[in-house]
């Protein structure tokens, strides 16, 4: 196996156009060495992008906020700009793995990976996230709910190079819950994030809902929000929210063997993340 220690984007998408599915991309490291050793994968070619400075940024843009593909968990937990309102991003990212983990991990390898339980992702589905992609063929952009929903991942020839959001409006607030196995190395069992906003009289103005590990991908909760929405933030509201997502789970998870537990633990988390989201 060869391997290309990159410094440019060209570079990497010139490889990518060369070997396609035989070239595999490694930042991190933290799931394709894990890959690579239990001979899950057998790539020709290895391209490392990990001294790409461009893709290691964080920008603030004004209304939009751009994340590089190759930015680590530990950068946004560092990164003021993750408090306020946006803290359900940086709270999900500082509660992935153990701290090396965080230091090596990328949010990019976390969507390119594609785990149903990837913690950073449901906060960015809240965020209508955009994916920006690379090939030799040229850009393109997907949303990132489009890009799990309709299982349209990254073409062998692409390299993602960062996530796009609008920042969040003056009212909203972005906020994070999960239940892992353990506490240190926990991969989630059930992760939830919404992004709320709500009105002077206290009724909830907008809302959105984004689950981890209720579904074969990441996903939005639509009969959720359709509830809550112009509701006041009551804990009869709360628990009727709770009701709607049983039922929801209770189509979507039949016949499996978690439903049972995840039905009861998902009322705790479903609460701590909108209850959390009015306290910030």
């Amino acid at each position: 196996m060869e391997v290309y220690k990159c410094e440019t984007v060209e570079k990497v998408v010139g490889l990518l156009g060369k070997y396609k599915n035989d070239g595999k991309i490694i930042a991190g490291g933290t799931d394709i060495l894990i890959d690579l050793r239990n001979k899950k994968l057998d790539p020709k070619v290895l391209i490392d992008i990990s001294s790409i400075e461009e893709l290691k940024t964080i920008k603030d843009n004004e209304e939009f906020i751009e994340i590089g593909a190759g930015v680590s968990f530990t950068q946004i937990v560092e990164d003021p700009l993750f408090d306020g309102s946006l803290y359900g991003l940086k709270k999900a990212c500082r509660l992935i793995g153990s701290p090396q983990i965080r230091n090596k991990g990328t949010i990019g390898g976390n969507i390119v990976h594609g785990s149903p339980a990837a913690d950073s992702i449901p906060p960015m589905i809240c965020l209508d996230s955009i994916l920006v992609l690379e090939s030799i063929r040229g850009k393109r952009e997907i949303s990132l709910e489009k890009f799990f929903k309709d299982n349209n991942g990254i073409g062998e020839d692409e390299l993602l190079l960062y996530i796009r959001f609008k920042k969040p409006k003056e009212n909203e607030v972005l906020s994070f819950a999960k239940l892992g196995l353990r506490k240190a190395l926990a991969i989630s069992r059930i992760s939830i994030s919404t992004l709320t906003e709500v009105d002077s009289k206290g009724k909830i103005k907008d809302v959105k809902v984004s689950s981890g590990s209720l579904g074969k991908y990441p996903m939005r909760e639509l009969e959720v929000e359709d509830f809550l929405l112009g509701k006041p933030f009551t804990e009869d509201i709360l628990d009727g929210s709770v009701r709607i997502l049983q039922e929801v789970m209770d189509n979507r998870l039949a016949g499996r063997s978690t439903l049972p537990y995840k039905r009861i633990a998902v009322e705790g988390i479903l609460k701590e993340s909108l209850i959390e989201g009015m306290k910030i």
